[in-house]
């Protein structure tokens, strides 16, 4: 029954957290978004104190059953472990020690990375950012071709039921990173089960420290059991040694398989007596080792090929293709509004692509600079960041785009509108635009005669850069092609006007 429980909670809870990344609707965020929000890590960047409560009183009471039912990352491997021991043979692992120093070195990397900024680091190593990665770059395209294709039948049957929607690669080597993620993953789960979880996850060291003192453990009742060995052979987290009648609860997570594999009701989940066994041995396994006291010292710093040709634009009745925009060079990055600063979101964003996923204009996508390697930032070629959506910070776990509403969207400026005379159309082919200043909802923007003496003179644009938010929407409507005529410029801190 508890491995049932288990199960049942393990599957939803995967699918929930999946359907956050693959909805482009926005429509799930609004029952499910809480989901993203207990994760471990974006719990402790955001400094989510009743979540990051919550979680280590429950792995105290239960053990690591957060890994077990929780983490994407974690049931993901038990999938692909299942169905390895489908095609193979269904009782394949073996006890093995801890790697402790694999552990703690893993951990202590982690924790310096963090400490120091080094964001890229952090998203390799977070196991829900790498979930994320992989549901946006690989999952997403595949269920957005479906969603396409279902689109497709749908218009030819009179119904809207369905609307077609862009795939693309947002960025290859994000797309790279997540598709080895994936690999590498997918094998070690396929061969080993939860070698990862154990030896790699800085998320389940920490906890696997504390399900150490956990309430409620499986324990090994010696009377019972027969030594047939099941117990070790099923546990994927290879932390049961029948021989010595132990189970290491640094790395058990709580999964039930091996209550469910003894034949001789051998294996209990309860709170263990002080004294389980007499046996000297019991006596040895119990004695502290100096991993535990170096732990302590090291946690306490620690409080889309998936992509399908875009939609041709045209004009002219599909007479002229319009030429693909290419992103500016820009000095500062843009991040999004409720950011707060550069420095801000890149100490809090754990590079999961939640906003990228919900970004309904296409403004947000990994960056390549090697500092801030995945983390999002804004370019505008195929959207502008329009002032009453603020989907990105509503979705975001890690506290790295804080909460903002419309109307204070409205009055934050990300960044200023930076005009670029060689490309501008009034002058470069001698006709009249000023899409940039129709399109300004600030009205940064005004049109003047570009000879001061002459008032039929072609006109361009002047930017009012203290009126101006960077919302791109100048970028986004300028005709100019292949570069814009005009282009924002991010800030360093953002500011309110």
């Amino acid at each position: 029954m508890l491995r049932k429980i288990r199960l049942t909670l393990a599957v939803l809870c995967l699918a929930a957290v999946t359907l956050l990344f693959l909805d482009f609707t926005g429509t799930v965020h609004a029952w499910l978004g809480w989901m993203a929000k207990i994760q471990f890590l974006p719990a402790v960047l955001a400094l989510n104190v009743g979540v990051i409560v919550f979680l280590v009183v429950l792995t105290l009471l239960l053990g690591r059953v957060y890994c077990s039912v929780i983490c994407p990352l974690g049931v993901m491997q038990d999938v692909v472990s299942w169905i390895s021991g489908k095609r193979k043979k269904k009782y394949r692992f073996s006890y093995s020690p801890e790697l402790k120093w694999v552990r703690y070195g893993v951990l202590l990397l982690f924790i310096v990375a963090l400490v120091a900024g080094v964001g890229s680091l952090v998203a390799l190593l977070a196991p829900y950012s790498s979930y994320g990665r992989i549901a946006n770059n690989l999952f997403l395209p595949l269920y957005a071709w479906g969603n396409n294709l279902l689109a497709y039948f749908a218009e030819r049957a009179d119904s809207y039921a369905f609307y077609e929607t862009e795939v693309w690669i947002k960025s290859l080597p994000t797309f790279i990173i997540a598709l080895v993620t994936f690999v590498f993953l997918f094998v070690l789960a396929w061969r080993n089960g939860r070698t990862y979880c154990n030896a790699i996850c800085p998320v389940g060291t920490v906890l696997g420290f504390l399900s150490r003192y956990s309430w409620l453990k499986l324990v090994i009742d010696e009377e019972k059991c027969k030594n047939c060995g099941l117990c070790e052979r099923k546990c994927k987290a290879a932390c049961i040694n029948y021989k010595k009648h132990t189970i290491d609860y640094s790395r058990c997570v709580a999964c039930m398989d091996c209550i469910d594999v003894c034949k001789h009701g051998a294996i209990h989940y309860r709170h263990p007596q002080k004294k389980v066994t007499a046996s000297p041995k019991a006596e040895e396994s119990a004695k502290p080792d100096g991993a535990r006291r170096s732990f302590l010292t090291a946690t306490a710093i620690l409080a889309t090929t998936a992509t399908v040709k875009a939609q041709e634009k045209k004009v002219d009745g599909g007479l002229a293709a319009i030429e693909d925009k290419k992103a500016p060079k820009r000095a500062t990055s843009l991040v999004p509004p409720g950011a707060w600063s550069a420095r801000h979101f890149a100490q809090h964003c754990t590079a999961c692509q939640l906003c990228v996923s919900v970004c309904p204009n296409g403004v947000l996508r990994p960056s390549t600079n090697l500092l801030k390697l995945m983390q999002p930032e804004m370019s505008y070629e195929r959207g502008y960041c329009r002032p009453e959506c603020t989907k990105c910070s509503d979705v975001c776990p890690a506290g790295a785009i804080r909460p903002i509403t419309r109307e204070d969207k409205s009055a934050t400026q990300i960044g200023h509108a930076v005009w670029v005379k060689e490309n501008c159309v009034p002058l470069t082919d001698g006709v009249e635009c000023g899409n940039c200043a129709r399109h300004c909802p600030t009205g940064a923007i005004q049109m003047v005669a570009s000879d001061a003496s002459d008032p039929d003179s072609p006109k361009i644009p002047v930017v009012n850069v203290e009126r101006c938010i960077g919302c791109g929407a100048c970028e986004n409507l300028c005709p100019s092609r292949p570069f814009s005529a005009i282009y924002v410029e991010g800030h360093e801190v953002h500011r309110t006007i």
